[in-house]
């Protein structure tokens, strides 16, 4: 090889190495504000006056722009190219960002939470589309989305520390005024070394209203589970709003199929079966670990008496966890396959997360918290590296961003769903049990208080348990061929694209 050849090639591993680093650090941010904020809820509602009912909203307002419009994202970066795509989202992200960190009205901070899950809808899918356009499928791209996997796990696990942190020593304005920085540089990075490439012609129209339809089908089924929850499930509210989801999907699923010109979710694609699997096993495993960040959040504030950053702090074994699983992942998923992998980690998780079932107001870290909280997360670490190369490999390059927005998508709205239905079954099994231990007087009611609500926290933890064997089993469905979970190359396949723009 010449020397001319060397330095090429040099070049190129250079330059896949920075935009690697530009993709995980947007997807960080973009994972990061799905908790950051928790410890900080207490000093906003202090600061801009909310009651303890709309506080929810302001975690919701983000989760649901987020989740109901990753469809749409993931669509725009095949039709007007991934460098543009990304830049937009990074800009939408930052602005909101830095008028959630300026609010001084109730209102402000929830449309910025709204305009966050906008920017996050559009960032993420096109940080995937930009690692499955440019790294070849093997090792090289299973090593990529190892990094990858490891930021968005480690990012929803390290907002509890960095929010306890920035609350602590400065102020909750810093939760939001954080991503101000960070989304500059990526925009100035992005634009420096992150070259165009368009899937499709310009010409394909984007399926507004079928994103509407999905979007707000998806805010009222999770409405109407935390209405189940604060009003009762036979009340005339939950039963409209649940009424109001089920004719919105259908009605999505219908204009899909018959109406729509370019659909949004064109639904032959899930006659893929690893492709159907993976987002399934990935709703549930979303439904069943994101609500168990926030039970433990909950937990450790109210019940033991952690202070934010100490709270925060005792979440950093989980970040760790996550990312020795993922790298353990990416590295044996080409010889092992991603089915033993997306089956035994969901079934790790499911362990830690029924050990947590049975947490009082006396636990211990070290002795009840440390052990089951390492194990749900590299569980998940072990998983989502197999889950995103099985929904995005040998899927058509025009459809790279589709295929993995679809795979976000399931992740936050199993983690929307999954939050909203297991914080009204824990309100409902603390509101019983209080009742029962109150009535009893034999202890004091705040005595009381701490053990019904670690009761309702430790019953939502075992069917938290039982939603991540649910996973498992889902992805025991997945085919066993290619012997590498689809990873061989096919026509269809992803081409690597670098260093040509309009490439």
């Amino acid at each position: 090889m010449t020397d001319h050849a060397t330095t090429e090639l040099e070049k190129i591993s250079r330059s896949k190495t920075l935009i690697l680093i530009i993709a995980c650090v947007a997807q960080f941010m973009v994972v990061l504000d799905l908790s950051i904020v928790n410890v900080a809820l207490p000093s906003i509602r202090v600061s801009l006056g909310f009651s303890s009912l709309d506080l929810q909203w302001i975690l919701n307002a983000y989760t649901l722009s987020f989740a109901g419009l990753l469809l749409l994202g993931g669509r725009l970066g095949d039709i007007f190219g991934r460098r543009k795509v990304f830049l937009i989202g990074l800009f939408i992200f930052g602005g909101a960002s830095l008028m959630g960190a300026m609010a001084n009205q109730q209102w402000e901070i929830i449309v910025a939470r709204v305009l966050q899950g906008v920017g996050a809808a559009v960032l993420s899918p096109s940080t995937l589309t930009i690692i499955t356009t440019t790294f070849s499928e093997g090792k090289e791209r299973a090593r990529a989305l190892g990094a990858w996997s490891a930021v968005a796990g480690a990012g929803g696990a390290a907002g509890a520390l960095f929010g306890g942190i920035l609350t602590s020593y400065l102020s909750w304005r810093w939760t939001f005024l954080i991503n101000v920085p960070i989304g500059i540089g990526e925009i100035l990075l992005a634009r420096l070394f992150l070259t165009e490439l368009r899937a499709q012609k310009r010409s394909t129209k984007l399926d507004i209203v079928g994103s509407l339809l999905v979007t707000l089908g998806l805010t009222a089924l999770v409405f109407g589970l935390v209405q189940g929850g604060n009003l009762g499930w036979g009340a005339t509210e939950t039963l409209l709003s649940f009424f109001s989801a089920a004719l919105l999907v259908v009605g999505f699923l219908y204009y899909e199929a018959r109406v729509a010109v370019d659909p949004i979710v064109p639904l032959g694609l899930f006659r893929l079966r690893a492709l159907s699997v993976a987002n399934g096993a990935m709703f549930m495993l979303g439904a069943s670990i994101f609500a168990s960040w926030y039970f433990l959040s909950l937990y450790m504030q109210e019940v033991l008496g952690y202070s934010p950053l100490r709270a925060g702090l005792a979440f950093v074994p989980q970040t760790l966890a996550i990312i020795v699983g993922a790298q353990i992942s990416s590295r044996i998923v080409t010889r092992v396959g991603v089915r033993p992998l997306i089956v035994v980690g969901p079934l790790i998780t499911a362990a830690g997360l029924l050990m947590l079932g049975g947490i009082t107001p006396g636990a211990s870290y070290w002795h009840t918290l440390f052990l089951p909280s390492v194990l749900i997360t590299l569980g998940m670490g072990l998983s989502f590296t197999p889950l995103a190369i099985s929904a995005t490999a040998g899927v058509d390059r025009h459809m790279a961003g589709l295929a993995s927005g679809l795979l976000n998508t399931s992740r936050q709205v199993g983690g929307a769903v999954g939050l909203a239905g297991l914080s009204s079954l824990a309100v409902a099994v603390s509101t019983n049990d209080f009742s029962v231990i109150a009535g009893a007087g034999h202890v004091s009611r705040h005595f009381a208080m701490l053990q019904s609500t670690s009761f309702g926290f430790g019953r939502a933890m075992v069917v938290s348990a039982a939603i991540a064997v649910a996973a498992s089993v889902i992805a025991a469905l997945m085919p066993s061929g290619p012997t590498r979970g689809g990873m061989d190359t096919e026509p269809g396949d992803l081409e690597v694209v670098l260093g040509f723009e309009g490439a």
